[in-house]
């Protein structure tokens, strides 16, 4: 069982313990980290953990043996340098850092430590998505063309004007960092990295805040080309479509934190107008949230790392400073 912290406890913070606590015996909360511990004490009492007001202390506390970060985008990557240095593995949230400067900082840090750090993109333990892979990696969906992507919601209708999610430097390319970064992730994933990204990012539903419609057009090394569009002043939804040159297959619903249902349809090139009609395929439920963690807890213990130097981890980041240098000068950008 690996005793963990985990530094901020709002909505997402909550939500990863409540998958966790009770739930796996792989990984535990043993501590909590905010500012003001008053404000989450009943919740702390009522799952079974302590309450500091400092990352210092849980680093120092022999009984805490790695970090969770549910905290603001712009901290991650001071605060996993803080965990490296103190010897401790961390977890942190997605996004992972704003700038590949300061990704490659913490990257370095754990690798001299000799810590693991794992990037919360959960959307890789759906089985759906892993379904998808396989049907690419076995030729069933043919040479992939093309990937679909949206992931919307009434985000900045959620918080306040002055929450920091209202930040633009805390959430550049508006849904990019809270949901987009999730969809970039399952694409390099599929795909592998991306060559070039051109993008367009706009604040319309409001006039205070992040921006709210974000999309981009990227081509992959690979030869494949995309679409990806978050926005963040409308109801709820997400896809994901991915076209092969023998069929496609498909996800997407109104809530993503739920096991996914795979459509897929497949034709045969020897008769181009017959028209099949696409299958469902449901899998068991599963708790990505206690997967990502889980499987965090697993490499800890093997003393082996996740999120390496020039990974798709690092690439995600890279990807993102590209999206926001082609949004602010209207041309396509090479992602290096």
């Amino acid at each position: 069982m690996l005793n963990a912290a985990i530094v901020g406890l709002g909505r997402w913070g909550q939500n990863l313990v409540n998958h966790i606590q009770g739930k796996s015996d792989k990984i535990r909360v043993v501590m909590g980290v905010l500012r003001h511990p008053e404000n989450a004490r009943d919740y702390a009492v009522a799952k079974g953990f302590t309450l500091v007001d400092s990352l210092d202390k849980a680093l120092a506390d022999p009984k805490v043996e790695a970090i969770i970060l549910a905290t603001p985008h712009t901290a991650h990557a001071e605060q996993i340098i803080a965990c490296a240095k103190a010897g401790k593995p961390v977890f942190t949230e997605k996004p992972f850092t704003l700038t590949t400067i300061s990704a490659q900082a913490a990257l370095r840090a754990c690798a001299e430590a000799k810590v693991t750090l794992a990037i919360g993109y959960n959307w890789r333990f759906q089985p759906a998505l892993q379904a998808i892979k396989q049907l690419l990696d076995s030729g069933r969906l043919g040479k992939l063309l093309h990937i679909e992507g949206n992931f919307n919601g009434p985000s900045v209708y959620r918080v306040s004007k002055d929450h920091w999610r209202q930040n633009r430097d805390e959430g550049p390319a508006g849904g990019m960092t809270g949901r987009g970064v999730h969809v970039v992730d399952a694409m390099l994933y599929l795909a592998g990295k991306i060559d070039t990204v051109h993008a367009q990012s706009h604040r319309i539903a409001l006039d205070y805040g992040t921006d709210d419609t974000t999309s981009m057009l990227f081509k992959f090394r690979g030869g494949a080309t995309a679409y990806l569009g978050t926005v963040i002043a409308t109801a709820e939804t997400w896809r994901l479509q991915v076209c092969g040159s023998r069929g496609w297959a498909e996800v997407g619903d109104v809530q993503h934190l739920t096991t996914w249902t795979l459509r897929t349809c497949f034709f045969d090139p020897a008769n181009p107008y017959v028209h099949p009609q696409p299958q469902t395929i449901t899998f068991p439920d599963t708790s990505t949230e206690r997967a990502e963690l889980e499987n965090f807890a697993d490499a800890v213990r093997e003393k082996r790392p996740l999120a390496l130097a020039g990974g798709d981890e690092e690439h995600n980041v890279t990807a993102l400073e590209a999206i926001l240098e082609s949004a602010a000068k209207g041309v396509t950008i090479t992602v290096t």
